[in-house]
């Protein structure tokens, strides 16, 4: 089969190859995915230019969607033909997505439900279940009625925003000019530019006066400095799943403390199967509600390498895609 795959880490120019894998076979609970497409992420790039792998190669990428062609011992046959969306399929394993096919356990090819499109299906996996885990958490929230999202116009906070929507409450989002359509798409009762002067301020006004009950973040190592600000509320809450600096992050922890702040950070890959459950539920009921997703670009499986490089530049409003 064709796919993309890197035997080292580096720029995606230099490493990202296309060339024929073994066609790989559904070993015991174990299904065979005929790839549609495949969702480009931050953390792919990330993972191709630094993190350590195991064995002799790597095809990339977590997310998909396609149709199952085949299955393995102690899988109902049934499910051939279903419509799948994929979860951590390169996760701790060298076969991604970015091939013609993938064998992956059961589990994580999950039936897609009717009406929801092959190409928004590949973006469910880390964007859509980090925005539901967070939209989880949220809701766990007692009398939660302001949330502030950071990166309202990205991937994941486009979604936690329309989710945040869905559930009624009042948000606010940061976003870009060049991503700010995108966040007053998801619902956003304001949008703020992240790069506008004083930030907490503007946040703030937006909010008539008031810090907001919880935040959504994208991006700790910037966000930090809002806490010491008044933007979070006494008692509040920051869900966050990343960011930018992820070494050590400085932030006010006096203010933190006697404003009994609580920080629940997440990697997606990570979730225990019960909250990956929640998770799973609460994005198949955001889809039947008429969750939207933004496809910013789809490339032929060829050009694997520019994909990554769009995702790096931040190059597209929306997600981007390989056709497989």
């Amino acid at each position: 089969m064709k796919a993309a795959f890197y035997t080292r880490n580096g720029p995606a120019g230099e490493v990202i190859e296309i060339g024929e894998k073994p066609m790989p076979e559904p070993g015991p609970g174990e299904v065979l995915v005929r790839l549609a497409f495949s969702g480009v992420n931050p953390s792919d790039v990330k993972s191709r230019a630094a993190r350590p792998f195991n064995g002799a190669y790597q095809i990339p990428h977590s997310d998909g969607s396609g149709t199952i062609e085949a299955v393995g011992d102690g899988v109902d046959a049934s499910c051939i033909g279903e419509r799948v969306w994929t979860w951590n399929a390169a996760w701790q394993r060298p076969d991604g997505t970015a091939a013609e096919y993938i064998a992956l356990p059961s589990q994580q090819a999950v039936k897609l439900p009717e009406g929801v499109l092959l190409q928004a299906a590949a973006c469910l996996g880390i964007p859509g279940m980090t925005a539901a885990h967070a939209a989880e958490l949220l809701a766990a929230e007692p009398g939660a009625k302001t949330v502030l999202v950071t990166g309202a116009g990205n991937a994941v906070g486009n979604l936690a925003c329309q989710m945040a929507k869905q559930a009624g409450l009042k948000v606010l989002g940061t976003a870009s000019s060049r991503r700010r359509e995108l966040a007053e798409k998801a619902g956003c009762d304001a949008v703020i530019d992240p790069y506008g002067d004083d930030l907490a301020k503007t946040v703030l006004a937006a909010n008539d006066g008031a810090p907001v009950d919880a935040l959504i973040d994208m991006d700790f190592s910037s966000t930090a400095s809002l806490l010491g600000q008044g933007v979070l509320k006494p008692h509040g809450v920051l869900i966050g799943y990343g960011s930018n600096d992820m070494g050590q992050v400085c932030f006010d922890f006096r203010q933190a403390l006697f404003n009994c702040h609580r920080f629940s950070f997440f990697v997606v890959y990570e979730l225990p199967a019960a909250e990956r459950e929640a998770a799973m539920r609460r994005l198949e009921q955001a889809l039947g509600a008429g969750l939207y997703i933004a496809i910013g670009a789809v490339l032929p499986l060829e050009e694997t390498a520019q994909a990554h490089q769009l995702v790096e530049a931040g190059a597209t409003a929306g997600n981007v895609l390989l056709g497989c």
